[in-house]
């Protein structure tokens, strides 16, 4: 469990000064003031810099900050394991993925994942790749399963696939019985991308980039779902990742089919988890589950890929 010390030091990095603190706790400036300066002698450094407009983290702060993080979270998944031995909600697992993964890869490993362990709880957020994985760096989320194309300071990967980005079309699309495309041939058709926010988008952005080449796409959102059926209703190419279509292709009547751009292939789907956390045996089932259902895809997509070259 937190100390007084340790949990108002929490409270005023994330709030950002003492009287935010203050409130939130409902504790003197003061008592946090002097809890803070105990923490300071103990480490021996300065934890913030402090300014008329608030407290910021020292690189000291910054290294306690993660300790205290990884043991607010340990401290209250054994409360939870200890509620859940009398009757008491427990086991709950809080998931943050990117929204490509929450198509049918996450939904379908929970849904599986609570047939095994009906008393399991799941918290599933579902946003920006980049936001995921700050959310288990922050310690809003326990598992963040994600997009990456660059390592995360205090983030561990425990599995990770490639997941190249591929160009989604309707199967009677001129380009549909083609082995593999290049960026500049489906740039004759209209684009339906995802926002400048997301890895697929900055992706493209960078080879259009390196190519000196400026698209405009015909469509721009920041929910990739929603361009599947436009897609599907018209000669539109969506640029997506196999993993996020795998269970889709077939149902919607969309082929995925492989970018010959090298630039489109430098992407990972990874299995986050803040560096150092100890996690319950619970979490660590489920990745093992999620773990399982990402090889089993990677396995399919290059099954898919050995066709494509014998056709």
């Amino acid at each position: 469990m937190l100390n007084s010390g340790l949990k108002y030091f929490l409270e005023v990095a994330q709030a950002g000064s003492l009287s935010a603190a203050s409130a939130t706790l409902h504790v003197a400036i003061s008592a946090i003031s002097r809890q803070i300066s105990r923490l300071e002698q103990e480490v021996g450094a300065p934890l913030f810099d402090r300014a008329s407009r608030g407290m910021s983290l020292t690189p000291a702060g910054h290294v306690l900050l993660a300790h205290a993080r990884r043991t607010a979270l340990e401290s209250e998944a054994t409360l939870n394991a200890i509620a859940s031995l009398h009757g008491s909600p427990g086991n709950l697992i809080r998931v943050s993925c990117a929204q490509g993964l929450s198509n049918d890869v996450i939904p379908t490993a929970i849904a599986h994942f609570r047939k095994r362990f009906p008393d399991t709880r799941f918290f599933m957020w579902v946003g920006s790749a980049k936001t995921a994985t700050d959310r288990v760096m922050e310690g809003e989320s326990d598992i963040a399963v994600t997009f990456s194309v660059e390592p995360e300071p205090g983030i561990a990967v425990r599995h990770a696939i490639q997941s190249s980005v591929m160009a989604v079309m309707a199967k009677g699309h001129p380009l549909a019985g083609r082995r593999a495309v290049s960026m500049a041939e489906i740039e004759q058709y209209p684009l339906a991308l995802t926002d400048k926010g997301s890895i697929t988008r900055k992706m493209f952005d960078h080879s259009r980039g390196m190519a000196g080449v400026f698209v405009e796409p015909a469509v721009t959102t920041n929910y990739a779902g929603s361009l599947q059926a436009m897609v599907r209703e018209s000669d539109s190419i969506l640029l997506a990742g196999y993993v996020s279509m795998a269970d889709r292709l077939a149902r919607m009547d969309l082929v995925a089919v492989p970018l010959t751009d090298a630039e489109m292939h430098f992407r990972s789907v990874q299995i986050q988890v803040m560096t150092g956390r100890q996690l319950p045996e619970r979490m660590e089932a489920f990745i093992g589950m999620v773990t399982e259902a990402l090889n089993d895809i990677e396995q399919r997509e290059a099954a898919l890929d050995s066709d494509e070259r014998e056709d």
